[in-house]
């Protein structure tokens, strides 16, 4: 939740919110600016209108439109003619007709904790049944969350033909701090049940083929990713760790980080060397079934490359084959048209060949979600 910007320098019309979808409270329903934005939300019905920016005098004023399907549009909004003029559209080579709508669900976990969750369908295929599923889950973990807005990465899967499930497990942000701090020292624990229990709520529903389901994420999402293959080794067919966290005990024990980072991940991950390992796949691959595929950034400072690196020699050493995707001038993410392009590029192919088949026709491919424009 947060405030909704007005049309001067420093003045609020009103309250946003997420509620499964975005959503607008304002103060005054009559002031020029509520009335100017409610004008424009009737201009594109179903889609998050607010205002971003504005002069101090409030004579003019950018506003964002965008959606689920629909990467946004920037509008210069003149108040003396009261009109929006479109100014700059966000990656304007999608058609939002062609991508793939999130569903808001709410489920509830093993212990009675509800879950808000998004379910996209591929384009067209609202009411299949038994699709191939990937649950794909956001870094952080606390304090972040997935909401309803495009996600190129959630599209690029979709539109293949996958569904594509995210859970704001416990420790997400935007549900208070009695939820986030739920998933304290819950790493491999209650946080990595959460997900579990959306796996099996999908399968349940007819919504997701128990035979094809991956798991995918990065950062907090990569190391829930590999956690989940080897917690739930019949559960997930493959598994895909994108600049992930996989020995606990090494995160939590950096000395290149400032003392106050270092003082949060042991308040938050927790201190006990045997509970952090028993929780850090790269000394569980005993327990693993499912295909892996690594991404990895060399110049990542936030989670250090040696965490892909070490699980990568991990397997080798067991000889267990496995994708390695390393581009030694990344960071925690990659970042380059070039790179991403390579990344959805590369997870298609990887999701296809463990879960597929893919889908065909119109859908859009990987490389046009973000592709060189």
């Amino acid at each position: 939740m947060g405030l909704a910007q007005g049309l001067a320098h420093d003045s609020i019309m009103g309250v946003g919110f997420i509620d499964g979808r975005p959503g607008l409270s304002v103060f005054d329903a009559h002031s020029p600016d509520a009335q100017a934005l409610i004008a424009l939300m009737k201009q594109y019905p179903g889609e998050d209108v607010q205002f971003v920016s504005g002069t101090d005098d409030g004579s003019k004023a950018i506003a964002l439109v965008q959606a689920d399907a629909d990467p946004g549009t920037y509008f210069l909004y003149d108040r003396a003619s009261n009109t929006f003029s479109p100014l700059l559209q966000r990656a304007s080579w999608i058609d939002p007709t062609q991508m793939a709508s999130k569903q808001p669900v709410t489920l509830t976990g093993r212990d009675g904790l509800k879950l808000q969750c998004y379910l996209s369908y591929p384009p067209g295929q609202a009411n299949a049944r038994h699709l191939p599923m990937v649950v794909f889950v956001h870094g952080g973990p606390y304090g972040k969350r997935d909401d309803w807005s495009y996600d190129e990465y959630v599209q690029a899967m979709a539109t293949r033909g996958y569904a594509v499930l995210q859970v704001n497990y416990r420790g997400s942000g935007g549900y208070g701090y009695d939820f986030l701090k739920a998933g304290y020292h819950e790493w491999g624990g209650k946080m990595q049940d959460d997900l579990t229990d959306g796996t099996r709520w999908a399968i349940a529903q007819g919504i997701a083929d128990p035979n094809r389901i991956c798991i995918y994420g990065g950062s907090y999402g990569g190391y829930a990713a590999l956690e989940g293959a080897v917690k739930e080794p019949g559960l997930y067919k493959c598994a895909i760790g994108y600049v992930g966290v996989y020995d606990l005990r090494k995160m939590v024990g950096r000395e290149d980080v400032l003392s106050s980072e270092s003082q949060y991940w042991k308040r938050t991950v927790g201190t006990d060397e045997t509970t952090l390992a028993q929780h850090s796949p790269i000394y569980e691959l005993n327990n693993l079934k499912a295909k892996v595929m690594l991404i990895v950034g060399g110049k990542d400072e936030t989670v250090l490359p040696e965490q892909g690196e070490d699980l990568h020699k991990a397997l080798l050493v067991r000889h267990i084959p496995h994708e390695w995707l390393y581009q030694r001038d990344e960071l925690h993410g990659f970042y380059t048209e070039e790179h991403i392009n390579e990344v959805l590029t590369k997870v298609g192919a990887f999701l296809d060949a463990n879960i597929g088949p893919g889908a065909s026709g119109s859908a859009t491919s990987p490389a046009n979600v973000v592709g060189a424009h």
